[in-house]
């Protein structure tokens, strides 16, 4: 069985991600979806898959794998929260053709969206700790965001029920917060979006949890370094493959894996195009001052074959290889970009 969301570009790693149940579902980023082995289009490229692989067997000796809590209730929002148009019904939105621009006025918009964004991330990392869980992460994420008057964007779209995604370990993404309680070595992804007077920001990073050792350090930052690699090659003009490459050539020199889930437009809408490739690809088209979108690189330390837990949510690597991701909203500009979601 193949479930396709976006075709991968020729030069992409066929990256698979099995389930069972209802079809897989897109959220931020689309997987390609097939039971097919790692098949790297340069003989490069599947040296590195081979290396990266390596790398993940070892990092799962000692550790267990990662278990399911027990999900609690969905969070209420307040009435007079100004809400996106797929609330209220648990259909996913299909990523809208069209490239969202701003002017003047809807920057400004952009700009307060993802600051708060920001600081609520800010806020969620400092909870990470031995034996907080990720619901309660997930409860004081969604407490502050209606403090502030938005609107968590996760809850309910496509009928996720909480308000924040929590991946933990070999957890790729969108994982659901849950009574688990985090433990020392662990490393999770807390990933916030806000919608606020109409507009959508999106952010996320990779927290270590406790001691962490040195080769999964290693791996966060260089995810972190990816993500800034990916925006310095944003610019009016640049071809969006230019993120992708400037990525894939950091990637190279540590054999890791890069995941294929990707990057989209956000504004009004929560996901967009364009389609933001983080590794080498043949996405057509240029970057145009006024644009955002996303760029979110998730590196394994491992196969990136990856399942879906049956919530249709929880995506796990199949070698239980350790996964990280970083992630900012970015606004084009003449001279570069602007990160938006910077805190």
């Amino acid at each position: 069985m193949k479930l396709l969301v976006s075709p991968p570009p020729p030069l992409f790693p066929s990256s698979p991600c099995r389930r069972s149940g209802k079809a897989i579902l897109q959220k931020h980023f689309h997987a390609v979806a097939t039971r097919e082995s790692c098949k790297c289009g340069e003989a490069n490229r599947t040296a590195i898959c081979r290396v990266a692989e390596t790398h993940g067997s070892e990092q799962v000796k000692g550790r267990e794998p990662l278990r399911r809590g027990t999900v609690s209730p969905r969070l209420p929002v307040p009435e007079h929260i100004r809400r996106p148009p797929y609330d209220g019904t648990d259909h996913l939105p299909d990523v809208n053709p069209d490239r969202q621009m701003h002017d003047r006025e809807s920057i400004v918009h952009m700009r307060a969206a993802c600051e708060l964004a920001a600081r609520v991330l800010q806020y969620a990392g400092t909870m990470v700790k031995p034996s907080v869980t990720t619901d309660e992460i997930d409860r004081a994420v969604h407490q502050m965001i209606i403090d502030a008057g938005a609107y968590p964007s996760p809850l309910g779209y496509g009928g996720f029920p909480k308000s924040v995604c929590t991946s933990v370990n070999e957890c790729i993404c969108h994982g659901i917060p849950d009574s688990r309680a985090l433990r020392d070595g662990d490393i999770i992804n807390i990933d916030v979006t806000i919608y606020l007077n109409g507009y959508h920001g999106d952010t996320s990073r990779t927290y270590l949890c406790g001691e962490v050792d040195e080769p999964t350090k290693q791996l966060v930052k260089v995810t972190k370094e990816c993500m800034l690699r990916g925006i310095s090659a944003c610019k009016h003009g640049v071809s969006f493959k230019a993120i992708g490459e400037r990525i894939s050539e950091h990637v190279n020199k540590y054999g890791y894996s890069i995941d294929p889930f990707i990057g989209h437009g956000v504004g009004t809408i929560f996901h967009s195009e364009p389609i933001i490739w983080h590794t080498y690809d043949y996405e057509p088209g240029f970057m145009v001052a006024g644009q955002t979108f996303t760029i979110e690189p998730t590196l394994s330390m491992g196969s990136t074959r990856c399942e879906v837990w049956d919530d249709g949510w929880t995506a796990i690597t199949v070698d239980g290889s350790l996964n990280a991701q970083f992630e900012h909203t970015v606004l084009v500009t003449v001279n570069g970009a602007e990160i938006l979601t910077k805190c």
